[in-house]
């Protein structure tokens, strides 16, 4: 077969499939059509021509003549009678298959145990066909047996014309082919819906994965965002509400109050347009587009310590153990932990207040610790907490951490979080 031969044969297998998948929507729309169509053809093809040659018994039949003698010649109303009995059950075949074929199999005895012998006795293996296909496995064993047990009648029946294992191995072999049919149909047709339903299934996950990634994507996003805007604001409108007592009795204050608010608003703005532009497609951005500056670490705690210290607080920020060493991804944890503390810390102390800050790193543990001496935090509604400290949280759950916050005996605040570092599978 040539190259175009293979091409010719494209649109013509694109038309057949088209033509089979309109004949299956056909189908199922409208069940009896085929069904119908069925019991004419097998009218047409099997039960015209007895009718026409008045049965298989027929002494002017063709075949050998003590074939024909075999048989016992019905007239045209018993004939009649047998062919409805045997062909109009296949209405059923798909939506009753062990009716339609206990129905057929007992005119199909009844015709034999009479000696008479129709074209239309073709029915049986459809009907063994369909119930194969479309009934249920269990009833397969009952089936078969009694289709044994007709074949058994017919091959004695015609043992005078045909040696009854001849008729037993070609009866039979079709019964089995037609049976046989029936399962690989049904078992095509299993694999063809798995595979369809494997498909819808892996859709789904698919579907829910990028949801869910998309769910995580944006809670990290608002967490950042969070921590940036609330932290920074809270620094500014501290300094801003420190500047504005301080224009009258030291102008000098006020200014620099001024110049810290416009260096915190910067520093808010270079962190947002970093946390908005990860959110870009890959390759998406002008090729000018600004640079991204790292994630802060435990490096720029001290700079964060620094700024509340310029808000008038008196923060007081110790380490222990090689924190430098730590992985980008714990030491943005802690800095946002240390972070939101701090800036709970603006929104309810008074300026006087001294913070002690500590990050502990020693037996793959990290022990962050931010505790100030000014009053508690006003409790919020009952069994509600802040996004600050639900963020720290989820941060800290990351790492199998956790993180608690409550009142201290002296008056003050305090909040802690442990992160566990152990190496997964206790590998060190």
């Amino acid at each position: 077969m040539t190259t175009d031969d293979l091409s010719g044969m494209g649109p013509l297998v694109a038309r057949l499939s088209r033509g089979g998948r309109r004949l299956r929507q056909a189908d199922r729309t409208h069940p009896w059509v085929l069904d119908t169509a069925v019991v004419v053809l097998v009218f047409l093809l099997f039960c015209l021509p007895d009718l026409l040659h008045g049965g298989m018994g027929d002494g002017d039949g063709d075949g050998p003549r003590r074939f024909r003698l075999a048989f016992t010649q019905l007239p045209v109303a018993g004939m009649l009678a047998f062919q409805a009995g045997l062909v109009l059950p296949l209405l059923w075949r798909r939506r009753r298959p062990l009716v339609a074929f206990a129905a057929i199999t007992a005119v199909f005895v009844l015709q034999w145990s009479l000696g008479a012998a129709l074209r239309a006795d073709v029915a049986l293996f459809i009907a063994l066909y369909s119930l194969a296909l479309h009934g249920w496995l269990r009833q397969l064993p009952w089936a078969c047996a009694a289709m044994a047990a007709a074949m058994v009648l017919v091959a004695v029946r015609v043992s005078s014309a045909v040696s009854v294992w001849d008729a037993l191995f070609f009866l039979l072999s079709t019964a089995t082919a037609a049976l046989a049919l029936g399962l690989m149909v049904r078992i095509r047709r299993a694999q063809l819906a798995g595979l369809r339903d494997r498909a819808t299934r892996l859709e789904i996950e698919r579907d829910q994965r990028s949801r869910l990634a998309t769910a995580t994507e944006r809670t990290r996003v608002a967490r950042e965002m969070h921590d940036i805007v609330g932290h920074n604001l809270s620094v500014i409108i501290t300094l801003a509400d420190a500047g504005a007592y301080a224009t009258d009795t030291a102008p000098e204050r006020g200014k620099e109050a001024l110049q810290l608010i416009g260096d915190t608003g910067r520093q808010a703005l270079g962190e947002l347009r970093r946390v908005l532009g990860v959110l870009r497609d890959a390759g998406g951005g002008p090729p000018g587009g600004p640079e991204l500056s790292p994630q802060p670490g435990i490096p720029d705690v001290e700079a964060l310590c620094a700024k509340v210290r310029a808000a008038g607080l008196e923060v007081v920020y110790r380490t222990s153990g090689d924190v430098d060493a730590l992985d980008g991804g714990v030491q943005l944890t802690a800095y946002r932990i240390v972070q939101e503390a701090l800036t709970n810390t603006l929104k309810h102390t008074d300026t006087d207040t001294r913070v002690h800050v500590a990050i502990l790193f020693a037996d793959d543990r990290l022990n962050i610790q931010v505790q100030d001496t000014g009053p508690a935090a006003p409790a919020g509604p009952p069994n509600e907490e802040g996004h600050g400290l639900v963020g720290m949280r989820e941060r800290a759950a990351l790492y199998g951490g956790t993180v608690s916050a409550g009142p201290t005996g002296g008056g003050g605040w305090s909040v802690g979080a442990v992160l566990d570092l152990t190496p997964q599978g206790g590998a060190r």
